[in-house]
């Protein structure tokens, strides 16, 4: 969807923010070529900060598109915000229930019309220490085998300085410098028409992820870790302390 076809609450969520980040930002922007192309997309960028979002949605609005972000249906229940967010197409999900599936099929529409879905393929900011990108969830990758859109990398490097997760600080001074960087689709052909078994889910988000990971090396250097999870705490045995 392009900015002509934007209705009133979209255009009155670009002017409240939009003013916002480009004090609050200096920006370097690289690749929005990539979210020219017609037809739907898929946006998986890495999840650093909870400021990254705005970042995101900044980038991929000045590339022309509108940016349907996938997001905790929770948020939507929120009185006035929920009812803004569903005004400007964003998309509720409901994880771990049977209504997940129905969050599917709305992403499966918003392509079909042609939209720029986001989703971030980690579910959550990293748990890596120094903020590089840990081990995806299928969802991106099992939306990308039922339409066969491409899936565009979005590595973003710079948002933790307008708020830390690791501090919970904010970066209150103007023209913080961030970096985004849109990638040409990743290549998941070997898949295409593959039954979305677990294994061949989890092969396809792995490829998705060392992808990512290696274009944040490219604008932060330094050498990453492995892509991983952190385990679960164990549990502690009843009738212990």
């Amino acid at each position: 969807m392009g900015r002509r076809r934007l209705g009133f609450w979209q255009r009155f969520a670009v002017l409240l923010v939009k003013p916002v980040m480009t004090v609050w930002t200096r920006r370097t922007w690289r690749g929005a070529e990539e979210l020219s192309r017609p037809g739907g997309i898929i946006i998986v960028p890495n999840h650093i900060s909870h400021a990254d979002p705005l970042v995101a949605a900044h980038f991929i609005h000045d590339a022309g598109r509108w940016p349907q972000f996938l997001g905790k249906a929770s948020v939507f229940r929120v009185p006035v915000i929920g009812w803004i967010l569903h005004r400007c197409r964003q998309i509720p999900v409901e994880r771990g229930t049977v209504d997940a599936v129905k969050s599917l099929d709305k992403l499966v529409a918003a392509l079909a019309e042609g939209g720029a879905v986001v989703i971030y393929p980690e579910g959550t900011t990293t748990r890596e220490p120094e903020l590089w990108p840990m081990k995806g969830k299928t969802g991106a990758a099992r939306l990308a085998l039922a339409t066969g859109a491409p899936v565009i990398p979005l590595a973003m490097w710079g948002p933790e300085r307008l708020f830390d997760p690791r501090t919970t600080r904010f970066g209150l001074r103007p023209r913080i410098p961030v970096t985004v960087v849109a990638g040409p689709p990743v290549d998941l052909s070997r898949w295409a028409g593959a039954t979305p078994t677990r294994a061949v889910l989890e092969e396809m988000t792995d490829t998705i992820m060392l992808r990512l990971r290696d274009m944040v090396v490219e604008i932060r250097g330094g050498t990453p870790p492995p892509l991983w999870e952190r385990p679960a705490r164990p549990r502690t045995p009843e009738g212990t302390e």
